[in-house]
Protein backbone atom coordinates (compact mmCIF):
# COMPACT_ATOMS: atom_id res chain seq x y z
CA UNK A 1 0.00 0.00 0.00
CA UNK A 2 1.12 3.72 -0.93
CA UNK A 3 1.85 5.71 2.20
CA UNK A 4 -0.47 9.30 1.96
CA UNK A 5 3.15 11.17 0.93
CA UNK A 6 3.62 8.90 -1.45
CA UNK A 7 0.06 9.35 -3.02
CA UNK A 8 0.37 13.30 -2.80
CA UNK A 9 3.79 13.02 -5.11
CA UNK A 10 1.73 10.89 -7.49
CA UNK A 11 -0.56 13.44 -8.06
CA UNK A 12 1.66 16.36 -7.81
CA UNK A 13 4.19 15.01 -10.35
CA UNK A 14 1.26 14.65 -12.82
CA UNK A 15 0.05 18.16 -12.32
CA UNK A 16 3.97 19.22 -12.87
CA UNK A 17 4.30 17.02 -16.21
CA UNK A 18 1.14 18.94 -17.33
CA UNK A 19 2.66 22.43 -16.41
CA UNK A 20 6.31 21.56 -17.77
CA UNK A 21 4.71 20.40 -21.40
CA UNK A 22 6.72 16.77 -20.34
CA UNK A 23 3.92 15.06 -22.64
CA UNK A 24 5.47 11.56 -22.74
CA UNK A 25 5.93 11.91 -19.02
CA UNK A 26 2.37 12.81 -18.27
CA UNK A 27 1.13 9.85 -20.69
CA UNK A 28 3.33 7.42 -18.57
CA UNK A 29 1.28 8.14 -15.54
CA UNK A 30 -1.70 6.25 -16.93
CA UNK A 31 -2.49 2.80 -17.72
CA UNK A 32 -3.29 1.20 -20.88
CA UNK A 33 -6.90 0.79 -20.51
CA UNK A 34 -7.56 4.32 -18.61
CA UNK A 35 -11.08 5.93 -18.74
CA UNK A 36 -10.45 9.78 -18.64
CA UNK A 37 -13.72 11.36 -18.07
CA UNK A 38 -15.08 15.04 -17.67
CA UNK A 39 -18.67 15.38 -17.70
CA UNK A 40 -20.64 18.07 -18.65
CA UNK A 41 -23.17 20.00 -16.70
CA UNK A 42 -26.86 19.74 -18.45
CA UNK A 43 -29.67 22.41 -18.60
CA UNK A 44 -30.86 21.57 -14.77
CA UNK A 45 -27.26 21.76 -13.35
CA UNK A 46 -26.25 18.40 -13.15
CA UNK A 47 -23.33 16.31 -14.60
CA UNK A 48 -24.09 13.93 -17.17
CA UNK A 49 -23.38 10.49 -16.28
CA UNK A 50 -23.05 8.12 -19.11
CA UNK A 51 -20.18 9.36 -21.59
CA UNK A 52 -21.53 6.71 -24.50
CA UNK A 53 -25.10 9.03 -24.94
CA UNK A 54 -24.81 12.48 -23.50
CA UNK A 55 -22.07 15.18 -23.41
CA UNK A 56 -19.05 15.04 -22.66
CA UNK A 57 -16.22 17.90 -22.06
CA UNK A 58 -13.66 15.53 -22.59
CA UNK A 59 -14.01 11.58 -22.50
CA UNK A 60 -11.01 8.89 -23.91
CA UNK A 61 -11.90 5.15 -22.72
CA UNK A 62 -8.63 4.40 -23.06
CA UNK A 63 -4.98 5.64 -23.27
CA UNK A 64 -4.53 5.82 -26.91
CA UNK A 65 -7.19 8.61 -26.85
CA UNK A 66 -4.71 10.50 -24.78
CA UNK A 67 -1.43 9.47 -27.03
CA UNK A 68 -3.71 10.74 -30.39
CA UNK A 69 -4.64 13.99 -28.09
CA UNK A 70 -0.54 14.52 -27.06
CA UNK A 71 0.20 13.78 -30.47
CA UNK A 72 -1.91 16.63 -32.30
CA UNK A 73 -0.97 19.47 -29.19
CA UNK A 74 2.96 18.17 -30.00
CA UNK A 75 2.34 18.65 -33.70
CA UNK A 76 0.60 21.85 -33.95
CA UNK A 77 -2.67 19.81 -34.93
CA UNK A 78 -4.71 21.09 -31.60
CA UNK A 79 -6.40 24.48 -32.58
CA UNK A 80 -6.77 24.51 -28.43
CA UNK A 81 -2.56 24.50 -28.18
CA UNK A 82 -1.72 27.27 -30.61
CA UNK A 83 -0.47 29.18 -29.35
CA UNK A 84 0.87 27.58 -25.88
CA UNK A 85 -0.79 27.57 -23.73
CA UNK A 86 1.00 27.51 -19.98
CA UNK A 87 -0.40 26.74 -17.04
CA UNK A 88 0.10 26.35 -13.15
CA UNK A 89 -1.84 23.28 -11.53
CA UNK A 90 -2.21 24.26 -7.63
CA UNK A 91 -3.75 20.71 -5.82
CA UNK A 92 -5.57 20.52 -2.45
CA UNK A 93 -7.54 18.50 -0.23
CA UNK A 94 -6.30 15.48 -1.11
CA UNK A 95 -8.66 12.82 0.55
CA UNK A 96 -8.01 8.94 0.20
CA UNK A 97 -11.42 7.44 -0.70
CA UNK A 98 -10.61 3.87 -0.88
CA UNK A 99 -7.78 1.71 -0.66
CA UNK A 100 -6.99 -1.88 -0.95
CA UNK A 101 -3.75 -3.91 -1.68
CA UNK A 102 -3.94 -3.71 -5.10
CA UNK A 103 -5.58 0.00 -6.01
CA UNK A 104 -6.34 3.62 -4.20
CA UNK A 105 -9.15 6.02 -4.92
CA UNK A 106 -8.17 9.08 -4.27
CA UNK A 107 -9.92 12.70 -4.35
CA UNK A 108 -8.82 16.25 -5.06
CA UNK A 109 -9.81 19.46 -5.25
CA UNK A 110 -7.43 21.72 -7.86
CA UNK A 111 -7.23 25.20 -9.90
CA UNK A 112 -5.19 25.80 -12.91
CA UNK A 113 -4.40 29.15 -13.78
CA UNK A 114 -3.79 29.58 -17.55
CA UNK A 115 -1.85 32.33 -19.51
CA UNK A 116 -2.71 32.40 -23.06
CA UNK A 117 -3.48 35.24 -25.25
CA UNK A 118 -1.74 37.73 -23.00
CA UNK A 119 -4.87 36.61 -20.65
CA UNK A 120 -5.27 34.88 -17.37
CA UNK A 121 -7.46 32.12 -17.20
CA UNK A 122 -8.72 30.28 -14.36
CA UNK A 123 -10.27 26.56 -14.20
CA UNK A 124 -11.47 24.96 -10.71
CA UNK A 125 -12.48 21.54 -9.89
CA UNK A 126 -12.13 18.65 -8.16
CA UNK A 127 -10.84 14.94 -9.73
CA UNK A 128 -11.64 11.26 -8.87
CA UNK A 129 -8.16 8.89 -9.60
CA UNK A 130 -8.21 5.00 -9.51
CA UNK A 131 -4.77 4.39 -9.15
CA UNK A 132 -3.73 0.98 -9.67
CA UNK A 133 -1.09 -0.02 -7.49
CA UNK A 134 -0.67 -3.88 -8.55
CA UNK A 135 2.49 -3.15 -10.71
CA UNK A 136 5.88 -2.22 -10.66
CA UNK A 137 4.99 1.74 -10.63
CA UNK A 138 0.89 2.94 -10.23
CA UNK A 139 -0.94 3.76 -12.72
CA UNK A 140 -3.98 6.07 -13.19
CA UNK A 141 -6.98 3.52 -13.94
CA UNK A 142 -9.58 5.77 -14.26
CA UNK A 143 -9.68 9.56 -13.86
CA UNK A 144 -12.81 11.73 -13.18
CA UNK A 145 -12.75 15.55 -13.34
CA UNK A 146 -15.41 18.02 -12.47
CA UNK A 147 -14.80 21.41 -13.46
CA UNK A 148 -16.81 23.77 -11.97
CA UNK A 149 -16.44 26.45 -14.37
CA UNK A 150 -17.43 25.50 -17.61
CA UNK A 151 -18.88 29.16 -18.69
CA UNK A 152 -15.11 29.18 -20.88
CA UNK A 153 -13.94 31.52 -23.89
CA UNK A 154 -11.29 29.65 -24.86
CA UNK A 155 -10.51 25.96 -25.80
CA UNK A 156 -10.16 23.60 -23.11
CA UNK A 157 -7.51 20.70 -23.26
CA UNK A 158 -6.41 17.97 -20.93
CA UNK A 159 -3.70 20.30 -19.76
CA UNK A 160 -6.44 22.43 -18.70
CA UNK A 161 -7.42 20.89 -15.88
Amino acid sequence: MLSYEAIQSFVFQEARALDERRWADWLEFYAEDVEFWMPAWDEDDTLTNNPQNEVSLIYYASRSGLEDRIFRIETERAASAIPDTRTGHALSNIEVLKQDENSIEVRFNWTTHAYRYNIVDTYFGYSIYTINTSGETPLIQRKYVVLKNDRIHHWLDVYHI
